[in-house]
């Protein structure tokens, strides 16, 4: 029997969300949460990829949204190798740390990145308790290569989480090279790791991760990033304008026939969009991951393709 397919987006926070998403009338945080969760069933944290949540934050994510809702949570930079600014860390971990010359933690110790991830996991308890926590991504950045050290502290991080679905997604195009998929998706498989599927631009830039659609685990979970090839090694203010990108119903309609198949192999299909800027519209200025969004629920209703129903507003 083929697994419903989950669509949300990659954020229900962002600028673009906030200002051209909710309508006038929902302000702050719990009424954004609700009103996202009337119109979706899943959705990605990612504040916690700059700030460790706290317990009482994420209770509220709980409160806030419908029985049966599932959140993915971003792990935090630190638990991913990405340079993170003093000032980012809870203040009874600041002092100590090792820092560069530009105030960024650098190269911590195992044992404080331990402490790290056992502040997140504890953190996630009130969505672990009400099933509503779905899989970390540990999204890592261009500089973790294909190598054996990378592969030990995927182990590694892995043995962190505490049992939660670790999902994986590459920036260096090193791990889907043709030479290193076999052993790259074995090594995923074999330690129950979650493979993140991407859509990103079409380049050969050695930080794109080529597109390749499988799964390791029952998970089947893809991100939406934009294909917008100019702004994504381009110094940007913010990652609105690096995945700034409005996908077209041609262009989602090339992802039909792939989340059919993975909705054959796979227990549970996630498609995520991270595309997080706005576009201008003859009926107004849209925000683009909600709008792909339903665009392609509606594409995958048409195809008759089992997609869990957008939830009844109330």
């Amino acid at each position: 029997m083929a697994a419903p397919i989950r669509i949300g987006t990659c954020s229900w926070a962002d600028e673009s969300l906030t200002r051209y998403f909710y309508p006038p009338g929902v302000k702050g945080a719990e009424e954004r949460l609700r009103y996202y969760a009337d119109r979706f069933d899943t959705v990605e944290a990612n504040s916690t990829y700059y700030r460790l949540p706290d317990e009482e934050m994420v209770r509220r994510w709980h409160e806030r949204t419908p029985e049966g809702f599932v959140m993915h949570v971003k792990a935090f930079g630190v638990m991913t190798r990405h340079p993170v600014k003093l000032e980012q860390l809870p203040p009874d971990l600041r002092e100590g740390a090792p820092v560069d010359e530009r105030g960024r933690v650098d190269r911590p110790p195992r044992e404080f990145r331990a402490e790290v991830f056992r502040r997140f996991h504890s953190a996630l308890e009130p969505l672990r308790l009400n099933d509503k926590l779905g899989g970390i991504l540990m999204q890592f950045p261009p500089y973790v290569v294909f190598k054996p050290a990378s592969l030990e502290y995927l182990e590694w991080a892995q043995e962190q989480l505490g049992g939660d679905e670790m999902l994986v997604e590459f920036r260096h195009a090193s791990w889907l090279a043709e030479e290193n998929r076999p052993e790259t998706l074995a090594f995923l498989e074999r330690n129950h790791m979650s493979y993140v599927i991407v859509d990103a631009p079409r380049t050969q830039a050695r930080n794109v991760s080529p597109t390749v659609v499988a799964t390791t685990t029952p998970t089947a979970y893809v991100r939406y990033h934009g294909r917008n090839a100019e702004t994504w090694n381009k110094r940007v203010r913010s990652a609105a304008e690096r995945f700034d990108y409005l996908y077209s119903e041609e262009e989602l309609g090339e992802w039909v026939a792939p989340l059919a198949e993975l909705s054959g192999q796979a227990d549970n299909v996630y498609a995520m969009f991270n595309n997080n800027g706005r576009s201008e519209t003859p009926q107004g200025d849209i925000a683009q991951a909600p709008v792909n969004a339903q665009m392609l629920r509606g594409l995958l209703e048409r195809e008759g393709l089992p997609v869990t129903p957008a939830p009844a507003p109330t």
